[in-house]
């Protein structure tokens, strides 16, 4: 097991990650909220009752759809109905969409209450519980309306990862092989793996991600000085391909998106051949085939709402050489006939093949 802590201007978080992390420091005392999904609660509700023993639980809908005003605002509801106090605890008992919702929920009720993240998939183990990103989807637009709210706790457990079905896997290693696109030594750790899905592997692994991610958070927590940034790398396609299209995983979209920020990297000479055949072949591993779209210049219109874009423009962090990213900023109609040329590459690749 390893310890991680992250200790910002505004908290000290300390991340519990490896086996047995859950059965060792999930007991939190004095007056506990717990939010989970439907899905969560289907599998670990006895977990909960007798790890939370006495402690209000909120069960929200399962999935992106419930990251919303109206599911925010029913769990501080329900959190004033249950008289949680200010230096009460939030629980947040799932995956990203619940330690967003929950995160962005303790921060402000009462202006703020402890959190604690125990993330059950992949995605938010290697990644969103980590680093105080709370957030609700507004107006369609991902992650509009939000708060930087570190948790001071987060377990981050493998056990959970057994029931998750292999999309979920292919999730969270969308975010792995991002960080392995700007960390060295899980680049090389994911060329030497036998096999990315082993549990193994994968707890190892996720680790290291939080650490590179802790060491990221450290340097410029609010997002401030373009630090933070690097960790949005095939985001701002991914994020605007998620929106339109929908029915994929988060951390696929990832990974196409990630695919399509290359093509624009190595067509501007800003990207070694080589390596980003590499990544290629991770991302193909994973999710297979990256599918050719319909409304594609559409759906990348999307991405003028990406937070990182500044002076009209649209910016891309794509990989550059070996532990190393590059912004790529772009007028949005470069942008969009990039992508659209991108799409007609992949439509001529597979006609020929």
């Amino acid at each position: 097991m390893k310890e991680i802590v992250l200790k910002t201007n505004t908290q000290k978080s300390v991340i519990y990650c490896g086996s047995g992390a859950f059965e060792k420091y999930a007991h939190t005392e004095g007056d506990l909220f717990v939010v989970t999904d439907s899905n969560v609660y289907s599998l670990y509700s006895g977990l909960i009752e007798k790890t939370f023993s006495g402690a209000a639980v909120k069960v929200i809908r399962a999935g992106e759809k419930s990251k919303n005003s109206r599911t925010l605002f029913s769990i501080l509801q329900a959190m004033a109905s249950a008289g949680l106090k200010r230096g009460g605890t939030v629980v947040a008992f799932g995956g990203g969409v619940v330690g967003d919702i929950a995160g962005l929920a303790a921060s402000l009720y009462m202006r703020g209450t402890h959190l604690v993240q125990i993330p059950t998939t992949l995605l938010s183990q290697v990644d969103s519980s980590v680093g105080g990103k709370t957030a609700i989807d507004f107006k369609k637009v991902k992650n509009l309306i939000g708060t930087f709210y570190q948790p001071e706790k987060v377990i981050v457990d493998p056990m959970f990862l057994k029931t998750l079905p292999d999309r979920e896997i292919n999730c969270g290693l969308g975010e792995i092989i991002k960080y392995g696109a700007l960390d060295k030594e899980i680049y090389k750790k994911l060329q030497n793996a036998d096999d990315l899905k082993n549990f193994e592997f994968l707890e190892n692994v996720t680790a290291d991600c939080i650490q590179h991610k802790a060491n990221v958070v450290l340097i410029d927590e609010h997002d401030l000085n373009g630090t933070r940034k690097t960790l949005n790398l095939g985001h701002t396609t991914g994020h605007a391909f998620e929106l339109y299209y929908g029915k994929k995983s988060h951390g696929e979209y990832v990974l196409i998106g990630t695919f399509y920020e290359l093509y624009i990297a190595k067509k501007l000479g800003l990207c070694e051949e080589n390596y980003a055949q590499t990544l290629i072949n991770m991302i193909t591993a994973v999710i297979g085939t990256i599918p050719v779209y319909g409304d594609v210049r559409k759906a990348a219109a999307y991405a003028v709402y990406d937070k990182k874009n500044d002076g009209g423009q649209i910016s891309v962090i794509a990989p550059k050489c070996v532990g190393e990213s590059v912004e790529i900023k772009l007028s949005i109609q470069d942008y969009l006939s990039y992508i659209e040329e991108c799409n007609g590459f992949l439509k001529g690749k597979y006609e020929n093949s």
